[in-house]
């Protein structure tokens, strides 16, 4: 087979290695907000707030969390497609944050990103075929012939036909679409991909398909994946390692198994606790999480959970050393890292919050007639 033409842009590709492609450290990306006839700064949403990260060559990092808690905005940043404020951003040994943005273009080609919206990323003025061909025009493949080529390959790789290369984005499913969208970001042949709630969007027959093409795809490019999304049992299927964000922060990191047979943050436990189990005759019992979640113009001082924690508020620490003391990422077993002081497991946490009398669990509320209704 000749060789692709994105081959000949940019730097080569190093080669596979022990360490990580991709470090992250103390990376933050506050927001101003500003006020006033003279738009002065008046505080900052802390969108992403200290974060330290690696990814391994050639794995796949869930990175899970609720909506708004920064995930899309960490990825975002990963990229430089928002300059963080502060930290920093280490690609394959080079300080990426430390590179010029004039001197970026190839790195765009080894680092690319696969949007949410299946429908807003695509430009509806275009043909498919030069949307995902853009890409190797911008980095020097001025034959057409080369280019049309290249996306007559890469469209059959995700399961599409060669002849919707002249078709518009409007003519296309919502799966088609983010197919789409999934080859413009592999026609240059990257080793990271920040895939940013590749599926949220879809239904769930469709979720299922695409998901086993992510699969397929990374075994057979080599890839390396970013995966954020807000449904654990979507990170479950498909990562290596997952990452938990709250508010900003990583507040659990383990391995894929480990974190969902022993989830040690409470955060983390009430997520696991929310997933519907297929089988009916198996009932888990919900860890509930009262509240909103803070504003990240104001998040609450120490750890960020606190004000929502059932364990928090059945240990009586909500006001006491959760309040005074953030919690450090630190290291519990085989791996597993997790921020917070009284880390344990979740049948430990449920034992803690029955046994104190200040906290009335879902099930009791809803047999008192209190409970709001389950969503």
């Amino acid at each position: 087979m000749a060789a692709h033409p994105a081959a000949s842009a940019g730097p080569a590709s190093a080669g596979v290695g022990t360490g990580p492609i991709l470090k992250i450290t103390g990376l933050t990306e506050y927001f101003p907000v500003r006020r006033g006839f003279l738009q002065r700064v008046v505080g900052y949403i802390k969108a992403v707030d200290g974060v330290n990260l690696e990814v391994r060559r050639g794995e796949t990092l869930g990175l899970v969390g609720e909506s708004g808690c920064g995930k899309s905005t960490l990825g975002r940043a990963i990229l430089r497609l928002v300059e963080p404020t502060s930290g920093t951003i280490t690609f394959d040994g080079i300080d990426f944050t430390k590179v010029p943005r004039r001197e970026l273009k190839p790195y765009r080609k080894r680092m690319q990103m696969v949007f949410q919206d299946p429908v807003g990323s695509l430009n509806p003025r275009m043909a498919v075929g030069d949307i995902i061909g853009e890409a190797l025009l911008v980095h020097g493949i001025r034959s057409r012939q080369r280019r049309e080529q290249a996306v007559t390959e890469i469209l059959e790789r995700v399961g599409l036909r060669a002849e919707y290369a002249n078709r518009y984005p409007h003519e296309f499913s919502g799966g088609q679409r983010q197919r789409i969208g999934i080859a413009r970001a592999l026609i240059l042949r990257p080793e990271l991909v920040i895939a940013d709630e590749p599926v949220s969007a879809l239904d769930v027959s469709i979720q299922s398909q695409v998901l086993n093409l992510l699969v397929d795809l990374k075994r057979e490019f080599g890839l390396t994946y970013v995966f954020i999304a807000h449904n654990l049992a979507v990170v479950a299927y498909i990562s290596d390692r997952i990452a938990v964000m709250y508010l900003g922060k990583i507040v659990e990191l383990a391995e894929s198994k480990q974190l969902y047979d022993n989830p040690l943050h409470p955060y983390t436990q009430a997520l696991l606790s929310a997933i519907p189990m297929p089988d009916p005759e198996h009932v888990r019992r919900q860890i509930p999480v009262s509240g909103d979640v803070p504003s990240p113009f104001n998040p609450p001082s120490g750890c960020h959970f606190r004000t929502r924690c059932p364990l928090a508020k059945a240990l009586g620490t909500q006001d006491g050393i959760c309040a005074e003391i953030e919690p450090p990422l630190k290291m519990e077993a085989n791996g597993h890292l997790v921020a917070c002081h009284f880390a344990r497991s979740d049948k430990a946490t449920e034992k803690s919050i029955e046994e104190s009398p200040a906290v009335i669990t879902y099930d009791e509320a809803e047999e008192s007639g209190t409970a709001p209704p389950r969503t």
